[in-house]
């Protein structure tokens, strides 16, 4: 009886270990991470700000003061909509601030570039400022008070800046503070909307980090009403691009569809037709077949994910950089293990899983990026290196 009873233990402690080891092959493969708990100070929202909207043709800049033992107000100011505003921006876990100059948005940029200065990319930063700044200040993009040094050169953020992480308040003005710098020293932050900012100016806020719903509270919105038209962020997210061109080189967050080619989509009038619809949740039928093409949360640029599943032939591929006359492909959207290239040097993958500014994870994660200088391009990781593809 005894021995049946440990050969049934043995068994059993045999097939557990072997549905372990079937289950943590299949959790890498599919890059899932085990969460080891979030600092308490992630859900901290005194020094909240600044939350930015447009009230009879006012801009009302408000910050949330105090904490819960002491209590929370609202500190609120208002300015002419033309008047240049002097901001700074809090953050809880190194307790420190930077400031910028908040000005109107400014219409939306150019999506076609053409000089010799080298490209930065990084994407899917999901409301991680720590990360993002310890990243750009180990390539010398930015100096240790937070202010650009990458000269004329192009910073281009590939989509999904907010949603999951407990700083996109941070995040989001930090792209702010850094493309007002890169203008005036002859450089360039690109930032190309992603499927989760056309969610978030749909209204769609279900991966959104739950410390945002308080925070809107404060200032009387929901957390949709963070990016509803009459908020600067809305405002400021709307006039962006989803697909740009920069030194024959294209950024997309998704991909590029081969329908583009079927439909003649060029680049400036594919901006114009998606813009036109950020605040419209796609569904079938909304629109024509062409503009669908465009909007299809499988097929749309912001979405596609056809390159990185097997989806698109090599000739297919190339027809598309044919069109436009493109030297490579750059996307994000797709988690990857590591940055890397594909299509023969031609599509490149920067989707990688970030360090969360508050949270601590097994495996460990660690940043990379892009950098296209010439027509060489390199891997580049959170450590200051750089690794030529």
């Amino acid at each position: 009886m005894f021995k049946s009873i440990t050969r049934a233990v043995g068994h059993f402690l045999l097939v557990s270990v072997v549905l372990l080891a079937i289950a943590i092959c299949v959790g890498i493969s599919q890059h899932a991470s085990i969460n080891l708990g979030d600092a308490p100070l992630a859900y901290k929202v005194g020094g909240e700000g600044p939350l930015v909207f447009f009230e009879n043709n006012q801009m009302a800049v408000s910050y949330i003061r105090g904490s819960r033992e002491e209590g929370f107000s609202v500190e609120t100011n208002y300015y002419a909509k033309h008047e240049s505003i002097p901001a700074s921006v809090f953050f809880a876990l190194d307790e420190s601030s930077f400031s910028f100059v908040l000005n109107e948005p400014a219409d939306t940029p150019p999506a076609v570039y053409n000089d010799d200065e080298p490209i930065l990319a990084i994407s899917d930063l999901e409301g991680n400022f720590h990360t993002f700044r310890k990243f750009l200040l180990a390539h010398g993009v930015i100096t240790q008070t937070y202010d650009w040094q990458f000269g004329k050169g192009h910073l281009v953020l590939v989509g999904d800046m907010v949603d999951r992480g407990q700083s996109t308040t941070q995040l989001l003005w930090f792209i702010y503070k850094l493309e007002q710098q890169a203008l005036l020293a002859g450089g360039r932050v690109h930032y190309i909307l992603g499927n989760h900012e056309i969610k978030n100016l749909q209204g769609n806020m279900q991966s959104a980090a739950d410390k945002y719903t308080p925070i809107a509270g404060f200032v009387g919105k929901s957390t949709a009403g963070l990016f509803a038209d009459d908020a600067f962020w809305g405002r400021w997210l709307a006039a962006k691009n989803t697909v740009e061109m920069i030194n024959g080189h294209i950024f997309v967050h998704g991909g590029l569809h081969p329908d583009v080619v079927k439909h003649q989509w060029h680049i400036n009038a594919m901006n114009q037709r998606i813009r036109a619809h950020y605040r419209q949740m796609y569904y079938p039928g909304l629109a024509d077949e062409k503009t669908a093409s465009l909007l299809s949360t499988e097929t749309g640029p912001a979405w596609f994910r056809g390159y990185l599943r097997g989806e698109v032939t090599n000739d297919e591929f190339e027809r598309i950089l044919t069109f436009y006359d493109a030297k490579s492909i750059t996307v994000g959207h797709t988690l990857q293990f590591s940055v890397n290239s594909q299509f023969n040097n031609r599509l490149f993958a920067i989707d990688v899983k970030h360090p969360d500014d508050y949270r601590a994870s097994f495996p460990v994660k660690s940043s990379e990026g892009l950098l296209i200088d010439g027509e060489r391009f390199y891997r580049l990781t959170d450590d200051g290196e750089k690794h030529q593809l």
